[in-house]
């Protein structure tokens, strides 16, 4: 991949392409992914590791490191906006409790009391200032970014492209979408006309649109042809192994299906042919999420694992901190 570099300041980001040419490319490795390629690498949230998650702070780091694909979480504002947000309450990732104007709205929903996405508009929502949501991660740059519309990251991925030259995948996740139906907020029409805005919506556009929901992916199915991917909760997890589908259920609506890095290997490291049945029903794999400062599923280190899930033929893997598996795959490619 070509080098991408940026420059983020507080209030304009300049981004600009690293020039010369590229050196003679060496000769392709024998993948296991199903195309035969090189394992995409998605930035979980952005650089989410090293710079608070979703922010324009967290998506610039990742395309800078050389990420293939960004991914966004999105959720819908009281005012029918689609919102980059991971959790639909705020409390965790921006400095909302410290905001004596918005102290009222706080209330109880789905037994947690706190303040919820769906109760602003975008306007108030972007007045927030983000922060870190891990122990143990830098707290450095928390109040350093605001809070992004789905239309201001489109923009920013637009116009990291125009100064690169080069395609940026993204890979949005709509979360809980039935839930937003039912409130009178579906995000399916405002995320295929965000993404029309930008997108000739097909199989070729360099986008994945990920769900829980497999009722939210029929529906995409039958009104778009991009590509989606059904994502598949591990073992104990809420929403486990994708409701009981089987892979070719899944190969029914989605292209793709991501799962849970714990259903492709048992405790003991050892492969459960998952991957290899995927592929089969036609589903490539997005496995996540790879985590530097985490205990790895497998193997000692978080090299080991990458090492283990690239030779196991996942197509992408979902990374909090993108340059590692961008050197590990690197690595490999040159043994």
């Amino acid at each position: 991949m070509a080098m991408r570099s940026a420059l983020v300041a507080v209030v304009a980001v300049a981004l600009a392409a690293c020039g010369g040419s590229e050196p003679e490319a060496p000769e392709t490795p024998a993948w296991n992914t199903r195309d035969g390629g090189p394992p995409q690498v998605i930035a979980h949230r952005g650089a989410s590791g090293e710079r608070p998650e979703h922010t324009v702070g967290a998506y610039i780091l990742a395309i800078n490191q050389g990420a293939d694909v960004i991914e966004p979480d999105l959720h819908m504002s009281g005012d029918g906006r689609l919102i980059v947000r991971h959790d639909g309450f705020l409390s965790r990732s921006t400095d909302i409790a410290r905001r004596a104007r918005f102290a009222e709205r706080r209330r109880e929903l789905k037994g947690r009391e706190d303040w919820w996405i769906h109760d602003f508009t975008a306007r108030e929502l972007g007045t927030l200032r983000a922060r870190q949501t891990e122990n143990g991660r830098s707290a450095a740059y928390d109040g350093q970014y605001g809070v992004m519309t789905f239309d201001a990251f489109l923009d920013l991925i637009a116009e990291a492209e125009a100064e690169c030259g080069c395609t940026i995948g993204i890979a949005p996740e709509v979360k809980h979408p039935a839930e937003y139906a039912a409130m009178g907020l579906d995000p399916l029409p405002a995320l295929l006309a965000a993404l029309s805005e930008h997108y000739t919506l097909g199989p070729d556009a360099p986008v994945v649109v990920q769900s829980f929901d497999p009722d939210f992916l029929r529906r995409l199915d039958s009104e778009t042809d991009l590509r989606l991917a059904m994502l598949y909760a591990g073992p104990g997890e809420d929403g486990a192994n994708a409701g009981g589908l089987s892979l070719p259920g899944i190969a029914q609506f989605a292209d793709i299906v991501a799962p849970n890095k714990a259903v492709l290997f048992d405790r003991d490291g050892e492969s459960t042919g998952y991957v290899a049945r995927a592929h089969a029903a036609g589903l490539d794999v997005h496995a996540w999420t790879v985590r530097d400062d985490r205990a790895p599923w497998v193997g000692d280190t978080v090299e080991d694992e990458l090492r283990a899930l690239y030779d196991e033929g996942v197509d992408a893997v979902f990374a909090d901190f993108p340059e590692t598996a961008l050197a590990v795959r690197e690595d490999m490619a040159g043994e």
